[in-house]
């Protein structure tokens, strides 16, 4: 290994180590909100069994989420964030696909 190299691991892994230790500020921190299952189930007015139909989970998994057992990941989370954001156009949306699949 490049002694340069190595040596910019090495102040990265001490400098890491400080910051764990809260001796120094972190240069960036990244926050991760995850959606809130059960405020947004509740604030379009759906049943635990008609959202999770909606959003093509089963039950479980929903109450999984509601109850903080789990969080929704990748496609499932974004899915929430925009319920969330644009709850009209998302029903509307989503209800029409289910009209078109026959349900």
């Amino acid at each position: 290994m490049d002694k340069t190299l190595f040596e910019d691991l090495t102040q990265s892994l001490k400098e890491a180590a400080a910051i764990r230790r809260g001796e120094l500020a972190p240069g960036r921190v990244t926050e991760i909100n995850l959606p809130d299952v059960k405020a947004i189930r509740s604030q379009i007015g759906l049943t635990q069994s008609d959202f999770a139909r909606m959003m093509g989970v089963k039950v479980t998994t929903l109450r999984n989420w509601e109850q903080h057992r789990r969080s929704p990941k990748g496609s499932a989370a974004v899915l929430l964030t925009i319920i969330a954001n644009e709850s009209d156009t998302a029903l509307h949306i989503l209800n029409e696909r289910r009209v078109e699949q026959g349900r």
